[in-house]
């Protein structure tokens, strides 16, 4: 995949995951940063469970990223909460 199209799909994730996990989004910078190590996140929890991770632009892949980026907010705000 493109790097434009790593921006562009990290940045779709990082604000749904936003949404989902705490009705707010991030700020701009941190939605795509959160939306890029979603999608790597939630590639990898995939393949570790025996499905394709993220293959492109597509829908799949944006519920692949959503997911890990989800994961990876709860994780964010839990670790930034006992800090």
């Amino acid at each position: 995949m493109s790097f434009i199209a790593w921006i562009v799909l990290g940045l779709i994730a990082g604000f749904i995951a936003s949404k989902l996990v705490n009705k707010s989004g991030e700020g701009l910078l941190l939605d795509i940063v959160l939306g890029i190590v979603g999608a790597v996140v939630g590639g990898w929890l995939f393949n570790t469970f025996g499905m394709p991770g993220v293959s492109g632009l597509n829908l799949y892949s944006l519920l692949v990223a959503v997911v890990g980026a989800a994961i990876f907010l709860i994780v964010y705000h839990f670790l930034r909460r006992t800090a």
